[in-house]
């Protein structure tokens, strides 16, 4: 599998609208999908003026075939994002230069094949390189959300503790799992 990620563009609107509708998707990514919705949720990252980077997820599963969207990664410094720092702090120490992960795959046909660990894995040093000061990432997952904190494991992260977070969705228990990445030394 060979990963290539791209800023995302208000030209990947549509595709992003379908696959937030996507009930895969929607269960865990409780966002609107329309137009006015995604350029609320997502003009001012395109634009430049939001501090997290989010990135398409293009995917060319051989040497030889087609690369195509697959999904969406973002990664952004906790300390841009102030009021999640103040949430997370109350289940467990924030270091001053955290960073995290938010991501998806869209297309039902690359889940549960292990394109979602690849995915995380190869996006890291991206992560790195987009946030230099960030030295570690945090990544809180809804223990229901078996699925993306294994996919985390698999892809290096290891278990940093439990605890009790607001969800996204309102079905969900608070329980989250709490996955960490230190930024190996250069």
């Amino acid at each position: 599998m060979r990963f290539e990620f791209r800023p995302l563009a208000r030209s990947d609107f549509d595709l992003l609208a379908r696959w937030l509708a996507e009930p895969v998707v929607h269960r865990w990514w409780q966002h609107e999908f329309t137009a006015e919705a995604l350029e609320r949720d997502f003009g001012s990252t395109v634009d430049g003026t939001e501090p997290t980077a989010t990135d398409v997820v293009l995917l060319a599963e051989s040497g030889t075939a087609p690369i195509r969207p697959i999904g969406l990664i973002q990664s952004y410094a906790l300390s841009d994002y102030p009021d999640y720092v103040e949430e997370l702090t109350a289940v467990m120490v924030v270091p001053p230069d955290a960073g995290s992960l938010d991501y998806l795959i869209g297309e039902a046909d690359y889940r549960g094949r292990g394109v979602g660990r690849a995915m995380i894995a190869a996006y890291v040093d991206r992560a790195w390189t987009l946030h230099p000061l960030v030295r570690s990432l945090i990544v809180p997952v809804v223990a229901a959300n078996v699925a993306s904190w294994m996919a985390l494991t698999r892809a290096g992260f290891t278990m940093l503790g439990e605890g009790n977070l607001e969800p996204e969705n309102p079905v969900d228990e608070p329980l989250h799992v709490i996955m960490g990445l230190d930024r190996r030394p250069s």
